[in-house]
């Protein structure tokens, strides 16, 4: 059985006294449930804050993006050893936010999960197209570049996990409808299968995110090629990312 995860990127949010009280009010109101993990991504300023407070329980802890060398004259950013030194065991890379505003090409985003996994940490690896390329009808294409570039020179053996977020839903309101992300869902691992194998295509954990919400988490965990959502601004609630870690399909 495929590992079901509900993760909240927090991007850039969330103080570290807002950052505790989030953390605290899930460990509140949430229960943990068989086979469906929960992970919160605070911004780095957070991670330690909210790594205490979860520590010991059933939410686990990622971070929104790394750098690749193990220390350096890198300044401003963060390495895969300090993520691990404050509790990550996931960790976000190629983000559409990162492509898009930060200019992270294909072979750099490899470069961090290559790391990321020597490191031990899980990445969670982010593609999906543009509306121009879904227009142009080259959302497969773009898709099918970016997993085969992410994960160029990458043993099977490794662990990653992948999130299909079209970028055209991020953030807009807008999104796929649970047979579309499905589709594509089911078009990435067959992409897994040609290149470690049917095996490993199967037990490959595929997110959806994209303005997941309450009300469309239910719908969208009906599809079996869902195996969890990557989550944005509704993570940033409680009661709205409770409901989603408790979605009912």
């Amino acid at each position: 059985m495929r590992k079901i995860i509900i993760a909240g990127n927090w991007k850039m949010h969330k103080t570290n006294e807002e950052a505790e009280k989030l953390a605290r009010g899930l460990l509140e109101v949430v229960k943990p449930r068989d086979n469906v993990k929960m992970v919160l991504c605070p911004p780095f300023t957070a991670l330690e804050r909210v790594s205490k407070v979860i520590e010991g329980s059933f939410i686990e802890l990622g971070a929104q993006n790394l750098f690749y060398e193990k220390e350096g004259a890198y300044t401003g950013e963060i390495s895969p050893l300090m993520l691990k030194s404050v509790g990550c065991r996931y960790v976000i890379i190629g983000h559409s936010e990162r492509r898009k505003y930060f200019k992270e090409t294909d072979e750099l985003i490899n470069r961090k999960i290559r790391s990321a996994i020597q490191e031990g940490l899980i990445p969670i690896f982010c593609v999906g197209e543009t509306l121009e390329e879904r227009e142009r009808g080259k959302a497969q294409v773009v898709v099918e570049r970016q997993v085969r570039e992410g994960l160029k020179d990458i043993d099977r053996e490794g662990e990653v996990v992948i999130a299909y977020e079209p970028v055209w839903a991020i953030g807009t309101g807008r999104t796929a409808t649970p047979e579309t992300a499905s589709q594509m869902h089911k078009f990435i691992r067959a992409i897994i299968g040609e290149i470690w194998g049917e095996v490993k295509a199967q037990e490959i954990t595929i997110l959806y995110g994209g303005s997941v919400k309450p009300e469309n988490i239910d719908s969208l965990m009906s599809q079996d090629e869902i195996d969890g959502v990557l989550v944005g601004g509704a993570s940033l609630d409680v009661n709205s990312f409770a409901r989603i870690y408790n979605f009912q399909a």
